[in-house]
């Protein structure tokens, strides 16, 4: 009997051995399973930022398309008293807005704008729209005329020269010498896949 009890005393470290291997095995896999899990979820967030920058750079290059289009318009409609007008089917506004509306507002672009290709999207499924602001004050009014009284101020550049008449013969005054050329700022928008948005202005001058 004595013999017996020994010889269960001595397999008894053992079998309590085997239950702590087995603990620790299934705290191991645990952690196995749960960093597999975050490192899932880690690639996936990238994949993620990754497909969203793509799209980002998609609808930014497609902004191009707009300012070449406007550009074009612009420059067709620089003969003549045109550009002293509204033109809302064209996108063209002969003043600016006393304050930017929320661009990324789609409510901002009703009545007012040009959606390109007839509101078509482009290959990269881009839909692609512009609207046109003379850097005046004063709406339907000529850059150096008044409305109401009121004269109209436009933000404009004057060409430099070494003579002209009339100019002012104050020291260190600006002599000017040509044409003067009249700012409008073009605003494009691009709707993207996956609800991205891309705003793109560009100031481009032409002589009035």
């Amino acid at each position: 009997m004595k013999q017996n009890h020994s010889r269960a005393m001595r397999s008894s470290p053992a079998r309590k051995q085997q239950g702590v291997v087995l603990i620790i095995a299934l705290i191991v896999l645990v952690s196995m399973t749960l960093a597999a899990i975050g490192m899932s979820r880690s690639v996936d967030t990238a994949n993620l930022v990754a497909g969203n920058l793509g799209f980002k750079q998609a609808t930014m290059q497609s902004s191009d398309l707009g300012v070449q289009a406007a550009t074009t318009w612009l420059a067709t409609a620089s003969a003549g008293t045109t550009l002293q007008n509204d033109s809302a089917a064209d996108g063209y506004h002969s003043a600016a807005p006393g304050s930017d509306p929320n661009w990324e507002d789609i409510n901002s672009w009703t009545g007012g704008s040009v959606v390109i290709n007839g509101g078509q999207a482009d290959a990269a499924g881009n839909t692609v729209r512009y609207m046109i602001h003379r850097m005046c004050t004063q709406p339907n009014t000529p850059y150096n005329g008044s409305n109401g009284g009121v004269a109209n101020q436009c933000a404009m550049n004057f060409p430099t020269g070494s003579t002209c008449d009339g100019c002012s013969m104050a020291v260190g005054s600006p002599q000017f010498a040509g044409q003067p050329q009249l700012y409008y700022r073009i605003t494009t928008r691009v709707d993207g896949p996956h609800d991205t948005v891309s705003i793109v202005q560009v100031n481009v001058m032409l002589q009035v």
